[in-house]
């Protein structure tokens, strides 16, 4: 079987799916590499680096699709809106496509896919327990950004995080808050920590508190009934608006004591929660800085604006969308170790088995036999019962995905 490995279209995107070192791991799979030329160059990957590690290299993106039986993208259909569907007609019936397409936020995409006859496998719906760590690109995606963010605030910040004691007088450390401690967060909590900056930071699921503490950081608790605030996968639920509200207020005393606040809070499929208004970021010094990582799906902050930077009230207000795609050597290789993973698991003597009984690949599963195979995003479309084959027995296609 053949691997195709495509140049990302989305704008901005730096990230491949497969980096040259994981080709000969897929070769064990029994899957040859096909390269899209250029579909390194982003991610500082010439294509000789592939053909060293025994990839082939395709004349153009068509024959690279023409010639896979497996599509490996970054960003498939839903997660690339806009340029992908260059690729809808590329496609053919049986074909599988792996990546990341915004399943509960763009279900229609897989509607698409699915219509094409592809069997699209959604990398965000890998589920959230033990056995897929491994596999699961939400989350490395995350630590990526939670770094990340963490530098850009410290780049717009003007003062030092750490604490110094010089010649000229003793400088205070600089006063982080992170909202959301899901892995972007911890992993922002983290950085912040090392830089020399005070943290703490605040999740509406009391279960974090110890996360958060071992860290080094303070743990932010409000006088705030959050019980029933965490979904099976690990997720965050959305509050009622009185608690929306009462959380905001409560918030906004801590957020004015702050240098810095970077907010990673997210619920999949949803738009994100409104936890710093205008009030709270008229209440923070000038010069503070606040990073929304949130700011995809409207922001943490109520004037967030999608990747732009803006200053408002003095405060510099940072809504970065694709921070992984700014560090683009790790994020790739992180993510191709991931897909590589996962792969492991599809391929059964040098064919893609489609084992419904596998919890991993049951969920992932998001388009096959021209039907949407997951029942809430079947739901979400208004379709009937999944209708399955006779030879195949009745699942249970209950998933939760998402950003984190």
């Amino acid at each position: 079987m053949k691997a195709a490995v495509l140049r990302e279209t989305y704008p901005g995107e730096r990230r491949v799916a497969i980096v040259p070192a994981v080709v000969p791991q897929l070769a064990k799979l029994g899957l040859e590499v096909v390269l899209e030329p250029g579909a390194g160059a982003g991610a500082d990957h010439p294509d000789s680096e592939y053909e060293a590690k025994g990839a082939q290299i395709a004349a153009d993106r068509a024959a690279a699709l023409n010639a896979a039986d497996v599509v490996l993208q970054v960003r498939s259909l839903g997660a690339n809106p806009e340029a992908g569907r260059a690729d809808l007609d590329l496609f053919r019936r049986g074909q599988v496509v792996i990546g990341t397409c915004d399943p509960l936020g763009n279900p229609g995409a897989v509607k698409e896919l699915a219509d094409r006859g592809v069997t699209l496998f959604a990398l965000e719906m890998i589920p959230r327990i033990t056995r897929a760590q491994s596999m699961d690109v939400l989350s490395s995606m995350a630590t990526i950004a939670g770094y990340k963010a963490v530098l850009l605030a410290a780049n717009h910040l003007p003062k030092l995080f750490p604490m110094l004691m010089t010649a000229a007088g003793t400088l205070t450390p600089a006063k982080v808050l992170v909202i959301g401690a899901g892995v972007a967060g911890l992993q922002a909590i983290a950085s912040a920590r090392r830089l020399g900056a005070v943290v703490q930071a605040y999740d509406v699921r009391p279960a974090v508190k110890e996360q958060i503490e071992s860290l080094g950081a303070k743990f932010v608790e409000l006088p705030l009934d959050t019980s029933g605030s965490e979904d099976k996968g690990g997720y965050a639920k959305q509050l009622t608006e009185e608690q929306q509200q009462q959380q905001r207020d409560l918030l906004a005393d801590v957020i004015a004591d702050c240098d810095v606040c970077i907010s990673t809070a997210a619920i999949p499929g949803r738009p994100s929660p409104l936890l710093i208004t205008d009030s709270a970021v008229e209440r923070m010094r000038p010069g503070s800085v606040i990073v929304d990582l949130a700011a995809e799906r409207g922001g943490n902050c109520g004037l967030t604006c999608a990747d732009e930077t803006k200053v408002i009230h003095g405060v510099t207000i940072l809504g970065p969308t694709n921070l992984p795609s700014e560090v683009p050597q790790h994020a790739s290789q992180m993510f191709a170790r991931n897909v590589a993973t996962l792969l492991g698991l599809l391929m059964k003597e040098g064919q893609v088995d489609v084992d419904f009984n596998d919890e991993v690949i049951r969920e992932t599963l998001a388009a096959k036999d021209g039907q949407v195979q997951n029942q809430r995003l079947r739901e979400m479309l208004d379709l009937g019962p999944l209708q399955l084959p006779a030879s195949e027995p009745p699942v249970n296609h209950l998933a939760d995905g998402g950003a984190s």
